[in-house]
């Protein structure tokens, strides 16, 4: 470790933190108020004008959050961040700060179930469209792209598949059209992946899955890269324009590379008010202590299910990025070479029905609708995560009848082969 570059471990445990000026207090308290005082009148008038940093309420800002923001701000390698309730949460405030009436934007079409139905359904009550391309083929976001886009959205690692996506290729897309690129790093974590690095200008994590990592907590954060310039096109005017909420202040002219980031706050999250819970921030930089140690155990422990799964005469097929014989191998060796995460799907012979029964038979697997636990967990997503898609959408997210979804955890892989193989056995 050296004071101007700590390593990445250094940085999960302190970054952010320091001890309690007040109490001594080395742990990072929970602020469990809903508002702050004031020095005096001044003070509060230059709060609320963005003439000064402070806190002022909840709803916006609260010192515990602060340190999650910093934190993962700092494990992204970008300028700043805003936590908020959940990534869904994140998304909506990432697109609000972007986006108009008739606009549209590009996006991956293997996504997490839940973003596919908020992007194809829930923004339409914003007339925000999507377009959808394919991860797998850079030049389908290109054909996408209009007069009215505004963002490309994709995920490094995608879920349900495990598969990942050549960041830096559709970065250079995005760059010509003078778009940004969003990218939701929540199953690869900027442990095995930093998107910032490969061209990405904005990250969002939903923080309840690998960050948090015991499933215990709602978070979500977006991590602003610093790298996207707001006022160039004129396409984005609650950053280039005067904001009249703040007698005229423009946002990206007075913030700069932290503009996008403070937008989101005090455009966003101050009107809609999906704020994160101080308890909840508190549990999730308590997880993000240990992130790197369980990333770690999380990938080796995958891949040695991912190889005895390949043998197993009862599974068709298995989608892991680990496996020398991937197709996707090569681009996990590029962008992640620490490991292929610890999500990913394999194929039942028996189709959709075998699915169901194979999750029904497992013992120390939790059939349930999360990734990112200690423990190991299982759904079948055509009957639950992606349930609400259409046939032909399961298919292209990598969802089909057939599709199990792994979370492998950090418990003994021998007791994890263990109970899959007793599932395998009844079907």
């Amino acid at each position: 470790m050296t004071k101007d570059n700590p390593g990445f471990n250094t940085l999960a445990i302190h970054a952010g933190a320091q001890p309690d000026p007040t109490t001594g207090a080395r742990a990072t308290p929970i602020y469990q108020t809903t508002s702050f005082v004031f020095n005096d009148t001044d003070h509060a008038a230059a709060l609320f004008g963005l003439q000064q940093f402070g806190n002022i309420y909840t709803r916006i800002m609260n010192p515990t959050q602060a340190v999650l923001e910093e934190r993962i701000a700092a494990l992204e390698g970008g300028t700043a961040a805003l936590a908020v309730a959940s990534g869904h949460a994140a998304q909506l405030l990432v697109f609000h700060t972007i986006m108009s009436p008739g606009d549209n934007f590009v996006a991956a079409n293997r996504l997490y179930g839940g973003s596919v139905n908020q992007f194809g359904h829930a923004f339409k009550s914003f007339d925000w469209q999507v377009r959808w391309a394919d991860p797998s083929d850079p030049a389908s976001f290109e054909a996408k792209i209009d007069r009215r886009t505004k963002a490309i959205f994709i995920e490094s690692l995608a879920n349900p598949g495990g598969t990942f996506v050549d960041i830096a290729a559709i970065a250079e897309i995005a760059r010509r059209h003078e778009l940004p690129l969003i990218v939701d790093n929540t199953m690869a974590t900027p442990y095995l992946l930093r998107p910032l690095e490969h061209g990405a200008d904005i990250v969002v994590h939903s923080l309840t899955k690998f960050i948090g990592g015991h499933g215990n907590s709602m978070g979500g954060v977006i991590v602003d890269g610093g790298t996207f310039d707001w006022s160039k096109s004129g396409k984005y005017p609650m950053l280039s324009e005067p904001r009249p909420e703040y007698a005229g202040v423009v946002l990206h002219q007075t913030f700069g590379n932290i503009a996008f980031a403070i937008a989101a706050r005090v455009l966003g999250l101050r009107d809609f008010g999906p704020a994160i819970s101080p308890f909840n921030a508190f549990m999730l930089v308590t997880g993000a202590e240990t992130l790197p140690l369980r990333m770690q155990r999380h990938c080796d422990n995958a891949l040695a299910v991912a190889t005895w799964l390949k043998t197993h005469d009862k599974v068709s097929w298995v989608s892991y990025a680990g496996l020398e014989d991937d197709p996707n191998h090569v681009l996990q060796q590029r962008y992640s070479p620490k490991g292929a995460g610890a999500v990913f799907t394999f194929g039942l012979k028996g189709g959709y029905e075998a699915g169901k029964r194979f999750v029904e038979g497992l013992e120390m697997f939790s059939h349930l609708a999360n990734i990112g636990d200690t423990r190991s967990l299982v759904i079948h997503p055509a009957s639950t995560t992606h349930r609400q898609l259409t046939p032909e959408q399961q298919v292209a997210a990598g969802a089909g009848p057939d599709v199990v979804r792994l979370s492998v955890g950090i418990e003994d892989v021998s007791d994890i082969i263990a109970d899959l193989e007793q599932s395998l056995a009844k079907l």
